[in-house]
């Protein structure tokens, strides 16, 4: 008696929430759609409320699981429901998610674990709505010693300089580099401006042993590589 005026009492979404569980434990997360994997991570975060509601705005607002993750916390502030701890809890869970994509390629030399590199690079930079800058700091068996934020822009512009870039391989005792940034607009064809910047790096760590080993750029639509492409020599 008493347990069925509890199961009475008990809000709509609780079934829903086993249901979602069971289904990811029997046939795993490639059974749920971006907003139902969505819906599992927030009931952590909102254990007491309806996270289907909130699951669906997100993906609506943003397109798919990863551009949630990369959105900058006051745009996921804009969503009904998420406030700053939500926003900051899906910020760290992007942060797990990169530390352990780059965990792949970290115990081998990197240039052994391209197909690692770029997933990890895509993970992190794809998504954002502003130009990153990102160097990939290597010793000289190419393992990694340091992923690094050098230097963040504007939709459409990220401002380098290959001064500090050097400084701060120096500083690593880095022998070589992977450059990496991203193009908010989908499109990840280098610009004139992209292949300039990168001629200067080049340049500049030449003088001092530095190895540029590639540059790559991510944006929604894919990858481009400097190497690939015959940018670098």
């Amino acid at each position: 008696m008493a347990g069925g005026l509890e199961d009475a009492q008990a809000p709509h979404y609780v079934g829903h929430r086993e249901r979602l569980r069971d289904r990811f434990r029997d046939k795993g997360a490639d059974s749920l759609a971006d907003y139902e994997l969505l819906e599992l991570v927030l009931f952590r975060f909102m254990p007491r409320r309806d996270t289907k509601p909130v699951a669906k705005a997100l993906i609506e607002k943003f397109g798919t699981f990863a551009e949630v993750l990369g959105a900058q916390p006051e745009r996921l502030m804009e969503v009904k429901g998420v406030g700053e701890s939500i926003a900051t809890d899906l910020k760290v869970l992007q942060a797990v998610a990169l530390r352990f994509s780059i965990g792949a390629a970290v115990q081998r030399p990197i240039l052994s674990a391209w197909s690692a590199v770029l997933k990890h690079c895509r993970a992190a930079m794809a998504f954002e709505v502003d130009e990153q800058f990102r160097i990939l700091f290597l010793d000289k068996k190419n393992r990694l010693i340091s992923d690094e934020v050098q230097q963040r822009g504007t939709v459409d512009h990220t401002p380098v300089y290959p001064r500090e870039v050097v400084k701060r391989a120096l500083q690593l005792g880095a022998s070589g580099l992977i450059l990496v940034h991203n193009h908010p607009s989908g499109d990840p064809t280098p610009s004139r401006a992209d292949i300039e910047m990168t001629r200067f790096i080049v340049e500049a760590g030449q003088k001092l042993g530095l190895v540029v080993h590639d540059h790559i750029i991510v944006g929604r639509e894919g990858h481009a590589s400097f190497k690939a492409l015959g940018l670098l020599a």
